[in-house]
């Protein structure tokens, strides 16, 4: 196992010799340090989306979980940073496993994303109402049955057809006033939304790549990321019916 976690990173790490690899796994790795950049997008996500603050509050607070739970098993594993590769970056701790990186990350994408599979069942969405159909009046009621005859038909057939003229103009006066009545609603709703679609998005190949940036800059083990992510998925797994208890969507 030590020798494949070896070659892995030893190859993932040769990659950072090209200066624009360095450069974005450098950037990546100190973004995402002490969970900083998921902390960012859960106050973020809080700010702007009053409907699930608190969810968004909570899945933060799942996320700073992970990272302090990752950094209580480095100091009782205590394995030793890569020692066969040049690190591009300086690290706050000499423990490598697991990686509080992957932990956090893995954390915030499966939180976060929770919250944008929610709103994408619960879409909101502009309000539904249709004016009522309108239907033809019924004839008034009579004692005496029209006699048919030439001259009659064509005024009993006309006579719905013209009651439909007539309402026309009523009818699109009420389609337009529920259109302008909803038009508010479904212009504010999207936006309501839009912060966990996105998090559900972005988050998750966001901490993909801060994963690997631990690699290439040569600071973790592959084995490193794997138990950190398992641990921040899991973190977020278990806080999940609390996290959604702050939800109003």
């Amino acid at each position: 196992m030590d020798h494949l976690d070896d070659r892995i990173l030893s190859a993932l790490r040769a990659y950072g010799g090209d200066p624009r690899v360095a450069g974005a796994a450098r950037a990546l790795s100190w973004a995402g340090e002490h969970g900083a950049l998921w902390l960012a997008a859960g106050f973020a996500g809080a700010a702007v989306d009053g409907a699930r603050r608190g969810a968004w509050l909570r899945g933060t607070a799942l996320t700073a979980g992970a990272h302090l739970v990752s950094m209580g098993v480095k100091r009782v594993v205590r394995r030793p940073r890569p020692a066969h590769v040049v690190p591009l970056v300086r690290t706050a701790g000499r423990h490598s496993f697991p990686s509080s990186h992957a932990a956090s990350a893995a954390a915030a994408a499966v939180a976060f994303g929770m919250l944008g599979a929610r709103a994408a069942r619960r879409t909101p969405g502009a309000s539904m109402t249709r004016p009522a159909p309108t239907t033809d009046p019924a004839p008034a009621a009579s004692g005496t049955r029209p006699a048919p005859g030439p001259a009659h038909t064509p005024r009993a057939l006309s006579t719905p057809r013209a009651a439909r003229t007539a309402d026309a103009p009523r009818a699109a006066d009420a389609r337009r006033a529920a259109r302008t009545a909803d038009a508010p609603r479904a212009a504010h709703a999207p936006r309501a939304a839009d912060a966990p679609r996105a998090a559900r998005l972005v988050l998750p190949p966001l901490a993909a790549a801060v994963c690997l940036s631990r690699m290439v800059v040569g600071v973790h083990y592959p084995s490193d990321v794997a138990a950190g992510a398992v641990l921040g998925a899991l973190t977020a797994r278990l806080g999940a019916r609390w996290m959604r208890g702050g939800a109003h969507a």
